[in-house]
């Protein structure tokens, strides 16, 4: 019910840094914006399917899962257990796209 919490905390950090940066000489600097369209799409799609599911109301506490006693400790371990992993992996994912693509620029 939370775990789209930590790729939105991680895309909101990737913008702020990408903003304060403005470097495109590095490979990170490249194609940083390719991993902020990840995350944000990601996070986007993560809310609308909560809110499809009912795991995310429009009333407070917003979550549903903080309606009952412990809920927050539920919350908090679905963020590391589920959260944390999807941002690796689209991280991962992200760095083998973006290899893949200057190793074609490369050889072209």
């Amino acid at each position: 019910m939370a775990c789209f919490i930590v790729p939105l905390v991680q895309a909101a950090a990737t913008t702020a840094y990408r903003k304060s940066t403005h470097r495109t000489d590095t490979f990170v600097g490249r194609n940083l914006m390719t991993l902020e369209k990840m995350l944000w799409g990601g996070s986007l799609m993560l809310i609308v399917d909560h809110i499809l599911n009912g795991e995310v109301t429009w009333m407070y506490p917003f979550f549903t899962a903080l309606e009952s006693e412990g809920g927050g400790m539920v919350m908090l371990k679905e963020m590391l257990t589920v959260g944390v992993p999807m941002s690796a992996v689209v991280t991962v994912a992200w760095a083998v796209y973006c290899y893949l693509k200057e190793r074609k620029a490369v050889k072209a």
